[in-house]
């Protein structure tokens, strides 16, 4: 298992820990995956819900709260930390400014194509965090679009890609009819990407990894998705029956005791796909019944609150804190198969073990 390198950063385990919010993942969980080796994330969305008084000043207390996790983060762990922002909150700009000037490791971009943030950066922070860009895309075709507009725009690109396939959890950059009757798969993702990403590779004289994520549950996941060209994971269901993740234990008591018919598709106020795992408030937005909501700020750019079903943020945050009645939680494809709550040392040390397993297996088969 090689480690994985993104510019001057090495994780000498090639798993980056997905950025789950609102609240899923915050310091607890990103430091224990750090001091693994691995890339902890911290997850910027809704992230000020956690914060007294946020109803009445939204935007600050996500501020406060993010550079709080980060800072606490920090104390916990001297590994690689990263941020994850969606480009669809309204306060983007805002996060990310916060994560450079506290020297994020990292930051993993998604929900949209990173075309200009460059240009609404200070250049002195820029160059003062040295933190590095990682964009999340769906196809090889955005992540052109994007290293090609950095590249033209710039003068650099992002310093790795995410490649994130059609089983993950959470919200998802595929229509839902395509992740309903899908043909496409993250191996073929993954393979198309790298050709492309080749390209600036060889135009800049740098490595810029390809990551994969999306359904990626297991180390027998991890080395054949690495032999379409992966240098690394990104796993976000798998950490969550994890004893340091930062939920309530009946959210992931929730993921214990799911089934694979549990896991379905809805419509998010974000505009996109999202995949959950089934209760009863999810059955009642499926028939279309209209939840209460009450907006203290428009959080994301794209929802007018007074159209909407439901307020994605607060189901989510509730389903954080343990109620149900009130929210769901994301899940990925394979949210299924957990079993039991471990240490995030020992969910490492088993994705590690079932990875080298799978190197064995591959190695030890006839050749014809």
């Amino acid at each position: 298992m090689n480690a994985l390198k993104i510019g001057n950063l090495t994780a000498r385990t090639p798993i980056i820990q997905g950025g789950m919010g609102v609240c899923v993942s915050l310091s607890g969980l990103a430091s224990a995956v750090a001091n693994e080796g691995g890339i902890g994330v911290i997850s910027a969305v809704g992230i000020g819900m956690t914060e007294p008084g946020y109803r009445q000043h939204f935007r600050e207390s996500n501020k406060i709260a993010l550079r709080k996790e980060i800072r606490k983060a920090r104390l916990l762990s001297d590994g690689i930390i990263g941020v994850n922002i969606m480009m669809a909150v309204s306060d983007f700009d805002d996060l990310l400014n916060v994560a450079l000037e506290e020297h994020i490791d990292v930051a993993f971009i998604g929900a949209g194509l990173p075309l200009k943030i460059l240009g609404s950066i200070d250049p002195g922070l820029l160059s003062e965090s040295g933190t590095k860009f990682v964009p999340k895309v769906s196809s090889a075709r955005a992540a052109k679009l994007i290293f090609k507009h950095w590249a033209d725009k710039y003068g650099r690109v992002p310093d790795a890609v995410v490649v994130e396939g059609p089983l993950a959890g959470g919200h998802l950059g595929f229509s839902k009819e395509n992740l309903n009757n899908t043909t496409v798969s993250l191996f073929e993702l993954v393979r198309e990407t790298v050709i492309e990403i080749n390209a600036f590779e060889q135009q800049f004289g740098i490595e810029i990894p390809v990551i994969a994520g999306g359904g990626i549950y297991t180390g027998k996941d991890m080395a054949d998705i690495m032999r379409a060209g992966a240098k690394g994971v990104k796993m976000g269901t798998r950490f969550v029956t994890t004893t340091e993740c930062d939920v309530s234990d009946a959210f992931k008591q929730n993921y214990l005791s799911c089934s694979p018919e549990d896991i379905t598709l809805i419509d998010s106020p974000v505009g996109l796909p999202g995949r959950v795992i089934t209760n009863d408030f999810v059955k009642e937005i499926q028939q279309g019944k209209q939840k209460p909501v009450k907006c203290p700020w428009k959080c994301l750019k794209t929802c007018d609150h007074r159209k909407v079903q439901f307020c994605v943020a607060e189901a989510l945050f509730n389903a954080a804190q343990g109620n149900f009645t009130q929210g769901f939680s994301f899940a990925g494809t394979n949210a299924y198969q957990a079993d039991k709550i471990r240490t995030v040392k020992e969910t490492i040390d088993l994705i590690k073990a079932e990875f080298y397993q799978e190197q064995l297996h591959v190695v030890s088969l006839p050749v014809h």
